[in-house]
């Protein structure tokens, strides 16, 4: 049976969800406009210069970019049971932001795959790539996305103060706060132009920056929420264990080396467990500030700051 319609209370502008989202209108970006000429450019001298057909070093850049185009097509997918269980005009007024730019975020990585990877690949005369191709996706990749998918659903069965804390813990605690965020510590490191044997891609780089200042907003407003959760009575060792429950695969993720040369002298980028070491600190700043009553939710500058940025 339907319930009846009764008006919302009017908006609360000091709320935190309130100014998340006058913050996500001001700060509006499109992916279209993004240069991406000079990753082309680039990239085709980068590979001339290295004289081989070996493709090994071509997938190694494209696993990364792969999974973050079809993790932001899952994460658009999966967050409306979210914006269905929630009644508070703030929160929602924020999610409505949330799923926008979640779908921009999708939009660009398709947008760099046709518009980059395939004018690469078609100038040089090789097959194109196929971004949703088993070989990105390891099981850990699969098992963590099926598991967010699942929790999300979840709130439609059984909306509960804990089933409400498992969501967020899954979307933006996990895969938001924590594998993200050290993807883009990644992905910005290595093609940011600080290595002489990676290419410099700025278009890439350009639009991680954008991705990242919004997603800043999207792991603060879980965070602040499941701190609310927390102080009307919800278990903090609920979000401990889901979780720790999910680190392993936010770790096999990571250390997804497949197309890297076996040869440790000979791996370029970063050094072997510098992206775990990261996500573990991440993880560790995360629960800090969620679980200890004294602690303040960061700004969202602070929550996507990455060493090294200005």
């Amino acid at each position: 049976m339907a319930t009846e319609y009764t008006p919302t209370e009017m908006m609360d502008r000091e709320s935190r969800s309130n100014r998340y989202y006058r913050n996500a209108v001001e700060r509006h970006w499109d992916p279209g406009e993004i240069d991406l000429e000079r990753d082309v450019e680039n990239l085709l001298a980068f590979i001339d210069e290295t004289e081989t057909d070996d493709r090994e070093p071509w997938y190694g850049m494209l696993n990364g970019i792969a999974k973050f185009g079809a993790g932001e097509d899952a994460v658009t997918e999966d967050l409306a049971p979210l914006g269905t269980v929630l009644d508070d005009i703030d929160d929602q007024l924020f999610l409505t932001t949330q799923l926008y730019e979640e779908a921009k975020h999708a939009d660009f990585f398709d947008r760099y795959w046709r518009e980059v990877v395939w004018t690469v690949e078609d100038e040089l005369g090789w097959e194109r790539s196929n971004p949703r191709h088993d070989r990105w996706f390891n099981d850990p990749y699969i098992e963590l996305f099926n598991r967010n998918r699942q929790a999300q659903r979840r709130l439609l069965e059984e909306d509960t103060p804990e089933t409400r804390a498992k969501a967020y813990c899954h979307y933006h605690l996990t895969v938001e706060g924590i594998l993200a965020q050290t993807g883009y510590y990644g992905m910005q490191t290595s093609y940011g132009g600080e290595f002489d044997d990676l290419p410099h891609l700025p278009g890439l780089v350009q639009g991680f920056t954008k991705i990242r200042s919004d997603e800043g907003r999207h792991v603060g407003f879980g965070m602040n929420q499941l701190k609310k959760l927390i102080a009307e009575g919800v278990d903090p060792h609920l979000i401990e264990t889901t979780v720790e429950d999910l680190l392993p695969l936010v770790q096999g993720i990571t250390e997804d080396d497949r197309y890297q040369a076996d040869d440790p002298e000979e791996r370029v980028g970063l050094d072997d467990g510098q992206l775990a070491e990261y996500a573990v600190t991440k993880h560790t700043d995360r629960m800090r500030q969620i679980t200890d009553a004294a602690a303040d939710i960061p700004d969202v500058d602070e929550l996507v700051s990455l060493e090294g940025d200005d």
